[in-house]
């Protein structure tokens, strides 16, 4: 009996009945907790999308009162009139730029970014100063003018 005993001892299966449970459990565990996870994380995602949404509209909001403040003031609201309407008072002349297309041209209401900005290049007085001399000695040639104006055949 004792070789039947051994014999069933050792061909005993490694995988029995309660490890099948217990690894079905903890799968079904680790995907119950799999997706509350991947819906926190989304949940948290969406708090800070709306606390940046919140922090914009605020700065909006600040922005939107400080022009509703600068509406108040009667030198805002003529600087406007002036800028944006073309208004101007009794006595005053006014006066528009002309483009070389005929057409009036448009103000800009705002300044460029201060990437596209190109610094100006500083020189020295005195190199400015040689540079005058140096055109005035050698000035550019331009063509004669002519003497008589032609006449066009429409004529």
């Amino acid at each position: 009996m004792a070789a039947t005993g051994g014999e069933a001892a050792r061909h005993r299966p490694r995988f029995t009945n309660r490890a099948a449970v217990m690894v079905l459990v903890l799968a079904v565990l680790v995907v119950s907790y799999a997706s509350s996870l991947r819906a926190w994380l989304t949940q948290r995602e969406q708090i800070r999308e709306a606390r940046s949404q919140i922090a914009k509209s605020e700065r909006n909001i600040k922005a939107l009162e400080r022009e509703k403040k600068r509406w108040h003031d009667p030198a805002y609201v003529e600087a406007q009139g002036r800028s944006v309407l073309g208004w101007v008072l009794p006595g005053e002349v006014a006066y528009q730029v002309i483009g070389r297309d005929g057409k009036p041209l448009a103000s800009s209401r705002s300044l460029p970014d201060a990437d596209q900005v190109v610094p100006e290049e500083k020189v020295p007085w005195w190199v400015g100063a040689y540079q005058t001399v140096r055109v005035a000695d050698h000035p550019e040639r331009v063509p004669t003018p002519l003497r008589k104006i032609p006449r066009t055949t429409n004529e």
